[in-house]
This record gives C-alpha cells, sequence and structure tokens, in this order.
C-alpha cells in the first residue's frame, strides 16, 4: 500500500514538473512573440493617448478602462479564435493576411508623415465625437486593426506549436500586451496630474520636479507619435521584405540579407550586430516608405474625386 502510494506521488510529482515546464515553455514562447510585436505595440502605445486629449481628469481612467476591455474583447473573444482557425485549417492564407497587416502600416504611417508635412495632421479628430460611448467606441475600432497584427505577428512566430499550445501561448500574448499597453497609457495621461500635484507641494524641490514633469508631457506625446510612426514603418516594411521571400520573391530579402553579413563581417562584437540591426531597420523602413506612398497617393487620389476627407 505504501509502496503504491508513493508511485502514485512520484507520477503526481512528474506531471507537476512536467505542467510547469509546459507553463515556462508557454511563457517563453509568449515572452518572443510579443518581442516580435513591440513595433505595432508601441504605435498601439501612442495612439490611445490622443483619444483622451481634452477629456475632463476624472474621465481619463474610466475611459482607458472601458478601452482596455473592449481590447480584451477584441483579443481573446474576436481575433484569437479567428487566427487560431485560420492557422490550423488555411495556413497558407497566414502570410498574405500578414502582408496586408503590413501593408497598412506602412499606409499609417506614410499617410502620418504626409499630414505633419502637408500641415493637415487630423491630430484630435476625437474632439468632434459627441459623447463619451462614441469615443470609446472609436478607440475600440482602432485598436481592433492593431489588435489583429499583433495576433498575427505573435502566430507566425508560434505556428509550429500543437493547436493548444498555440491557443495558450496567444491568449497569454493577447493579456500580456493589452495590460503593457493600457498600463503605459495610464502612466502617461495621468502624469501631467502627478505633476500638477507635486507643483502643489511645499518642498521647493517637489515643486520644480512637478513643473518639469508637466512641461514634458506634451514632448513627450509628441515622441511616443514619432517613434510609433517610425516603428510602424519600419515593422510594415520588415513584414512586407520577409512575406515576399517567403512567397518566392527573395531578390529584396537576400540583398539586405547581405549587407546583414558584410556588416558583421567587417565590424566584430556587438557593434557589428548593432550595425547590422540598423541596416536591416533602415531598409525595412525604405521598403515601408515605397509601399505606403503608392497607398496613399491611390486614397487622396480618391478622396480629390469623390470629395470625402482624405483620411482612412
Amino acid at each position: 500500500m505504501a509502496g503504491g502510494l508513493i508511485a502514485l506521488l512520484d507520477d503526481v510529482a512528474a506531471l507537476a514538473k512536467l505542467a510547469a515546464a509546459s507553463i515556462d515553455d508557454v511563457g517563453a514562447a509568449a515572452g518572443r512573440a510579443t518581442t516580435k510585436a513591440a513595433g505595432v505595440l508601441i504605435d498601439d502605445t501612442a495612439v490611445t493617448p490622443q483619444y483622451i486629449q481634452g477629456v475632463a481628469a476624472e474621465r481619463e481612467l474610466p475611459i482607458i478602462r472601458q478601452i482596455a476591455k473592449g481590447s480584451f474583447r477584441n483579443k481573446l473573444i474576436f481575433i484569437l479564435p479567428a487566427v487560431l482557425l485560420l492557422s490550423q485549417f488555411l495556413p497558407w492564407i497566414v502570410e498574405p493576411i500578414l502582408m496586408l497587416g503590413g501593408a497598412y502600416l506602412c499606409y499609417e504611417a506614410v499617410h502620418k508623415i504626409w499630414g505633419a508635412l502637408s500641415g493637415d495632421g487630423h491630430h484630435g479628430e476625437h474632439e468632434a465625437v459627441e459623447s463619451e460611448e462614441e469615443l470609446i467606441a472609436g478607440a475600440i475600432r482602432t485598436d481592433l486593426i492593431l489588435s489583429a497584427e499583433i495576433m498575427v505577428i505573435a502566430l507566425k512566430e508560434v505556428a509550429d506549436e500543437a493547436f493548444v499550445s498555440r491557443a495558450a501561448i496567444l491568449a497569454v500574448v493577447a493579456v500580456m500586451i493589452t495590460v503593457i499597453v493600457y498600463g503605459i497609457v495610464a502612466i502617461i495621461v495621468k502624469a501631467d496630474d502627478v505633476g500638477l500635484r507635486m507643483a502643489q507641494s511645499d518642498s521647493p524641490s517637489t515643486v520644480a520636479t512637478g513643473k518639469r514633469l508637466v512641461a514634458a508631457m506634451p514632448k513627450v506625446l509628441t515622441f511616443i507619435s514619432v517613434l510609433g510612426t517610425a516603428a510602424m514603418l519600419w515593422v510594415g516594411g520588415h513584414i512586407e521584405l520577409v512575406g515576399l521571400n517567403e512567397l518566392g520573391v527573395s531578390g529584396p530579402y537576400d540583398l539586405v540579407h547581405g549587407w546583414e553579413e558584410s556588416i558583421e563581417e567587417a565590424v566584430s562584437g556587438v557593434a557589428g550586430g548593432a550595425l547590422a540591426w540598423l541596416t536591416n531597420t533602415a531598409a525595412s523602413a525604405v521598403l515601408g516608405l515605397l509601399v505606403g506612398a503608392p497607398l496613399v497617393a491611390a486614397q487622396l487620389w480618391w478622396s480629390s474625386r469623390t470629395g470625402e476627407p482624405a483620411h482612412h
């Protein structure tokens, strides 16, 4: 009896170790997939604060909470089942879908650059929103597009995993990314309020720090927006570069890969790796411009023909 109990405990311990290892594997794979989607994640983080500008301070966090709930629904209820079914029954279609998303990112980036250069930047579009509910709905619709791209990028990273593991990894990615994005958004949005409170302190040093924080936030938001645009450009271009290679058009990928190898051979160590990465990033950004510019030009031409606002 005792021997049977010990054997049972050994089996339980072995199963526990296996489960722990599986959890570790899921966590590691989710981390890799999240890293791959980092460029879109940056843009997702950059977009949301624009919806909160001009909102009463006491409503900022409740609105962010509602948008975050919508983002969870987007990823877990709509996008996750769809990408899992596609990867299981139509795996060949994942790459074209990813490339369509990459083209959209290139279009978005070039559209923002054109808006900044032409002085028609469309900032503060939410000012026309009549209610808080419409503002939240608009933010959630934007999140749906970015979340879909994030999840497809993550799916490609774990496409070789078993179905159950794939589902678990993507669910973890969905939760991780949503928590990260909207946690950072909440910090960014409330930073100026923190600065204002510090500026009312009795301590001169705290007052000075608070004033600097308040003064810095507009610059921080501008930097995040620029970084988000740059991230869309190079991530979108890289998606197109890799996708073309996988679809049999290997010339651009081989060219960029050859440049990377030459740099790594010429410059040793960390510096060589960093320069090689910068080379790939710059080449991806150029490709992103080449993909996005015709799309923006076509959209502007169509808008001029139809009289519709030149915005997607």
